[in-house]
């Protein structure tokens, strides 16, 4: 039969571009749908992550602290964002986990190898020096700016490198990093920029009491006055001889393990303070657990017992003068504890004292962390028990008296060798640290504990034939295959 050459096309050109509309406007249908799912899923219901490298959790405490945020802050990361060492992605990562939690943070990145004009108005307005001040990350809330060293933020360990090539010594050496601190650089640099002033600690000096600049292992408190200062707390000195008294602007007094006794008159001004709504930090030291330092006797007007003993925990030690603390209390400073443990060494107890009748304004005392019930005091064999090592005390205003700070606060610990230079690091005890820092300062959004985050590292090691069997695969057999369906496809429609 022969055909009618006159006949109409299938399809028109009216017809085609119809259809290729539908197609069109189908496909950006489908792109817009999926682009409004991934967006509300990120920003309000679940995310998901495909592997744990990828995924980030932020610490009770930074997410408490961006809770509180209201103001713009811009985050600039002035990085070379090739140099491998950097560690630009995880800093990128975790900065846009700040992101997600806070809308108001606003994250950038100045690549000044790639952009050289950008980054030249960076260091003008920031006045960056060209040849020091790189791979740093830039805090800017309302003209308040803090620059983080990103070059700062892990710990390495030297090890030697596998598979190397020997040098001229015979060994070859790289670093790894161990441990990543950028969430905790973050978010002391964000609480700095947007807290209204800094606080101000003070440390009574002249008693025999750990000095706050010391990098002395055992018994320096550097390292406790730089939490301090991860706190947006500056560290001071104060001597109360003669005449001085607490200054005005002491948000916190820290008397950390007096070994000499306190005068009287010191005393007063010390008891004076707590009157006024001050908020004190107490250490006890194992030295003067035989003497009266004379704190004993103010803190048991406030229904504190601290015991003229050394504690000691034969099921829960390391070295035999230590207790590792599991047993914890219902308080805000050891909630979060929970599940970690304390390290303390040679601890006094501290407890309530329960001798008298209390008060109906009685100050309300808190027994946090216990020994185990194997515990006992040195030269006592006989008495086992668990001995309570460290309270948490609160009062309102005294009445008929101007409480000008608010209410008395205080923690009382039967140990200060545990907040050392050393033993700072022990278990949970810088976070325990950073707890009764904010709980006394009263900023329950900052009641978390917040360390640095391990960073696990992945090598593949492969024989000379595996390695050519990988790049047959990945050259050859993978572009092969898609080569090969594409010409079957080819050739089922020909025919």
């Amino acid at each position: 039969m022969a055909t009618d050459s006159s006949s109409p096309p299938s399809f028109t050109p009216g017809r085609k571009w119809g259809s290729g509309l539908q197609v069109l406007l189908a496909g950006v249908l489908v792109l817009a749908v999926v682009v409004m799912v991934n967006y509300l899923s990120a920003n309000y219901f679940l995310r998901f992550h495909l592997s744990a490298r990828s995924r980030i959790e932020l610490s009770a405490r930074t997410l408490g602290l961006l809770k509180s945020v209201t103001n713009q802050v811009r985050v600039i990361l002035y990085y070379d964002t090739d140099d491998a060492e950097a560690l630009y992605s995880p800093v990128w990562d975790l900065l846009n986990e700040y992101r997600l939690a806070n809308p108001k943070i606003r994250l950038e990145t100045v690549d000044y190898i790639r952009n050289p004009a950008l980054a030249q108005k960076t260091k003008a307005k920031y006045n960056l020096s060209a040849q020091t001040d790189k791979n740093l990350v830039i805090f800017d809330c309302e003209g308040k700016v803090k620059p983080v060293d990103g070059n700062a933020l892990a710990s390495y360990v030297v090890e030697q490198v596998t598979n190397a090539v020997v040098g001229a010594n015979g060994w070859s050496f790289r670093r790894r990093p161990t441990a990543f601190l950028g969430e905790m650089a973050f978010t002391s640099a964000l609480l700095d920029v947007t807290s209204p002033r800094p606080l101000t600690a003070y440390f009574l000096q002249g008693h025999g009491e750990h000095q706050m600049d010391s990098g002395d292992e055992v018994t320096g408190y550097l390292k406790f006055a730089s939490l301090l200062e991860q706190n947006r707390v500056r560290a001071e000195p104060l001597s109360l001889l003669g005449t001085n008294t607490v200054p005005p602007d002491c948000n916190l007094l820290i008397i950390a393990g007096p070994r000499d006794a306190i005068p009287d008159a010191e005393l007063v001004k010390i008891e004076q303070y707590l009157n006024q709504g001050g908020r004190l930090l107490a250490l006890f030291n194992f030295s003067a657990a035989r003497k009266n330092t004379g704190l004993e006797t103010l803190l048991a007007q406030w229904g504190v017992d601290v015991g003229r003993n050394i504690v000691t925990d034969p099921d829960n030690t390391a070295k035999g003068t230590d207790i590792i603390i599991s047993r914890f209390g219902q308080h805000a400073v050891v909630d979060s504890l929970r599940g970690s443990r304390l390290h303390v060494s040679l601890p006094r107890s501290v407890g309530r004292l329960t001798a008298r009748a209390e008060a109906a304004d009685a100050p309300r005392v808190d027994e946090l962390a216990f020994s185990g019930p194997r515990a006992r005091a040195a030269g006592d064999s006989t008495h086992h028990a668990p001995f309570p090592l460290l309270v948490a005390v609160e009062k309102g205003a005294i009445k008929d008296l101007i409480a000008e700070r608010g209410a008395t606060r205080m923690i009382v610990v039967g140990d200060s060798l545990f907040l050392g230079n050393l033993q700072i690091e022990s278990a949970a005890n810088r976070d325990f640290a950073g707890n009764a820092i904010n709980w006394l300062l009263e900023r329950p959004h900052l009641l978390a504990g917040l360390g640095p985050r391990p960073i696990t590292q992945y090598s593949i090691v492969m024989t000379q034939a595996q390695m050519r069997q990988a790049q047959w695969l990945l050259l050859g057999v993978l572009p092969g295959s898609a080569l090969l369906l594409g010409g079957l496809v080819w050739l089922r429609r020909r025919n």
